[in-house]
């Protein structure tokens, strides 16, 4: 199966910026589209963003459009988000999840196989 492996994560300042990576290695075949998930301290795992491996169908949680942007690189098997002008309520431990065909991509019960996950700390 797909195993996916995080990066990128660190401490900054409120409107800093980071990139995540999640590199794809294994068996990638079943592997239709990527979604990025966090997780704060004390709260529940909540959708960040989504794309497919064609490039199409992006999706974005509200808290983060128009400051994050998922991409990917399927010849490289790898995703990002780019995240500009963090703030303090982005700070959470972020995965990356592989979900088939046909899922609701917000929904994090529909993906099958998640990474590590990467700390990120935005500090005031």
């Amino acid at each position: 199966q797909v195993q996916l492996e995080e990066s990128g994560g660190g401490s900054v300042q409120t409107g800093g910026s980071l990139r995540l990576s999640c590199v794809a290695s294994g068996r990638t075949f079943s592997s239709y589209a990527m979604g990025w998930f966090r997780q704060a301290a004390g709260n529940e795992r909540e959708f960040v963003a989504s794309i497919r491996w064609s490039g199409r169908g992006t999706l974005y949680a509200d808290a983060v459009r128009g400051r994050f942007t998922v991409s990917g690189d399927s010849a490289e098997n790898t995703v990002y988000l780019q995240m500009n002008d963090l703030k303090p309520e982005d700070t959470a431990v972020y995965y990356c999840a592989t979900a088939p065909s046909g899922s609701d991509y917000r929904n994090w019960n529909h993906y099958y196989v998640w990474g590590q996950g990467t700390q990120v700390t935005v500090s005031s």
